[in-house]
């Protein structure tokens, strides 16, 4: 028998198996009445006793009990799972049905239908509808363990997409508990065709019609070489189907060794954009062979920093995390990963200028990544101003100059865009930072300080991924500040990957901005993972909660008056920035001293060191205001 066939017809009649479910039943009633005659009257008077208005009765029966069953929402069980529930409600359907059939037939006096075949006809009944029932999941159970090789319910996929990648899935997932119903593609030339023995049903446009004719219950994009905007049209296809959506690994995910088959769809998925090319031999060149120090090391930038820079064989990786907690997991991570790549692990604290010294003095590193920051904005901005200033500036010059001190060849920091005519102490600081950087430079020539400026980081701890994820998971509602607030995102593995590249080619001195594409709504992103969780715009609320203090409405790359030169590497630009360094020694003396009077010095600080600081109206220190009036023109 054709197994295949007979499942292609059950899912094709699918759509409509509840109008099928109440012919089938409709039919077994009439059988079930015709055997009950049957057996109460034998064969020789079964059909010669009946009264003449008999057919009239049965048709009322069968229109009776069907009214029951909708009721009862018997059509609505799906026989393939029949259970002791689903035969409980058939008894009560059956038994109210043939009570209130009997009552009626008896009460009109029609006295010619034997008053044995009412009270046996509901019991029949119901044994011929159980038996339906219990034989069609039978066949349907035999059927999948004849496709399958296990009698269970498997997942029913469309993929989408016909290439090489769907073939290696099918290939993969045999015997998996998957059945591979088809696939899709806009090729014209694959139309009609077979990959690995599957159909291709259609273009990518008919995946709602194609999963509902076929019961679908999983959908997997297989297009890993597909451009952002491919890839966004395909989601934005399979997205209203509400059904699980899966994609199988990008060319960078395999390239990272990763085994999955499949993987949920993720918002970088959504984000991503196209393949960045790399100068993987200058990078090398850089790395290999080299000591290598990540400050920040355990944390969502730095970790993604020592996987990439594990990569390229570097002589010695020296982990410095305050987070005992966080250095223990990437440790043991790289451990795993590269067991030949020693390591140095560090508890340290970059505010802590001795212990910076002695480090640095003990293991003389070639390369330091410095990506040691407070970098949450709204918390940074509320009575932690003078810690973010010490963080983020103060630990940047103590690591720096112990860089220098200690012969590194390059120092890269990790900026921020909030850095950018900052409106908040995180960005402040940050911009204060990399002027602290440019301060360094002259006085030490043997270093490049290299500072790299990019936008939010998808996934990064603090970051609004995790939070929506949360919020969905909840039920809701999902916080957006803003319904105009945009942002520019990139993946961390691409973020870090970059910054590697913006080491190898950059000079000392120098902010170079990594091309973030293009902005994104933050409400977009929100009823996008809404939509990919498996639900409706209907079922999860979406909520305005207004601009935090310090928050734009979108950030910059570049300030105003910086100009912008191309390098060698699309990805990377070159800002040039205005002078005024010097400004930012007195605030590093200010951040070594005595604790301030409270955030709104430290924000007069800040204001002092860096012009283009736009404080808040409501927490603007008077003294702040005196500032801006002397440097008006």
């Amino acid at each position: 028998m054709n197994w295949l066939a007979l499942d292609t017809l059950l899912t094709r009649i699918r759509p409509h198996r509840q109008l099928f479910a109440l012919a089938i039943d409709g039919l077994v009633i009439v059988v079930c009445w015709n055997a009950t005659y049957l057996f109460r009257l034998g064969f020789e008077r079964w059909v010669s006793a009946r009264p003449a208005y008999d057919t009239p009765v049965l048709a009322g029966l069968v229109a009776l009990y069907l009214a029951v069953f909708l009721a009862f929402a018997v059509p609505r069980g799906m026989w393939r799972f029949t259970g002791f529930g689903d035969i409980k409600r058939l008894g009560l359907a059956c038994a109210l049905a043939g009570a209130v059939g009997a009552a009626a037939v008896m009460g009109l006096g029609l006295r010619g239908v034997p008053r044995a075949v009412l009270a046996l006809h509901p019991f029949v009944t119901l044994m011929g509808l159980t038996l339906v029932r219990v034989a069609y999941r039978m066949l349907y159970e035999h059927m999948r363990s004849r496709i399958t090789g296990r009698a269970t319910e498997t997942r029913r996929a469309l993929i989408l997409g016909a290439g090489g990648a769907a073939r290696r899935l099918i290939a993969g997932v045999a015997g998996d508990g998957w059945t591979v119903v088809g696939l899709l593609d806009d090729d014209p030339v694959k139309q009609g065709a077979r990959i690995g023995g599957i159909p291709v049903l259609g273009r990518l446009d008919t995946v709602a019609e194609q999963a509902a004719l076929h019961g679908i219950t999983h959908l997997v994009i297989a297009m890993p070489t597909a451009t952002r905007a491919q890839r966004r049209r395909a989601i934005d296809l399979v997205l209203p189907t509400r059904l699980p959506v899966l994609t199988v690994p990008n060319a960078s995910e395999l390239q990272e060794g990763t085994r999955q088959r499949v993987r949920d769809i993720e918002p970088e998925d959504l984000l991503g954009r196209e393949p960045v090319v790399l100068d993987e031999a200058g990078i090398g060149e850089t790395l290999a062979g080299r000591t290598v120090l990540v400050t920040g090391a355990g944390g969502s930038i730095g970790a993604e920093l020592c996987r990439q820079i594990a990569r390229y064989g570097p002589a010695r990786l020296v982990l410095y995390e305050l987070s005992e907690f966080n250095l223990y997991a990437i440790e043991q991570e790289l451990g795993e990963s590269h067991p030949g790549l020693p390591l140095v692990r560090l508890v340290g604290d970059v505010r802590d200028p001795e212990h910076l010294r002695a480090v640095f003095g003990q293991w003389r590193p070639q390369m330091v990544f410095h990506a040691a920051a407070y970098k949450h904005v709204p918390l940074m901005e509320q009575h932690n101003a003078w810690a973010a200033l010490r963080n983020n500036t103060l630990g940047t010059w103590f690591a720096a100059r112990a860089a220098a001190e200690a012969g590194a060849e390059r120092f890269v920091l990790i900026s921020t865009d909030k850095a950018v005519n900052p409106t908040n102490v995180m960005g402040a600081t940050k911009r204060a930072a990399e002027m602290a950087m440019g301060l360094l430079a002259p006085r030490h020539p043997g270093t490049r300080f290299i500072a790299v400026r990019f936008g939010n980081v998808l996934g990064s701890s603090g970051s609004v991924i995790p939070k929506f994820k949360e919020q969905i998971a909840r039920g809701g509602p999902v916080t957006v500040t803003h319904p105009d607030i945009i942002r520019y995102f990139m993946t961390i593995p691409e973020a870090a990957r970059l910054v590697l590249q913006a080491a190898a080619i950059g000079e000392s001195g120098q902010v170079l901005v990594l091309d973030m594409g293009e902005p994104v709504r933050i409400v977009d992103l929100a009823r996008d993972m809404i939509r990919l969780s498996g639900h409706g715009d209907d079922e999860i609320e979406i909520v305005f909660t207004g601009l935090r203090p310090g928050e734009k409405l979108y950030e910059e790359l570049l300030a105003d008056a910086d100009s912008t030169l191309p390098t060698p590497i699309a990805s990377i630009h070159l800002a040039r920035l205005g002078g005024g360094v010097e400004r930012v020694a007195a605030l590093l003396d200010r951040a070594a001293g005595e604790a301030p009077d409270g955030d709104a010095q430290v924000r007069q600080w800040l204001a002092e060191a860096v012009p283009e600081y736009r404080v808040h109206p409501a927490q603007e220190a008077p003294a702040v205001a005196e500032v801006r009036q002397s440097a008006a023109p």
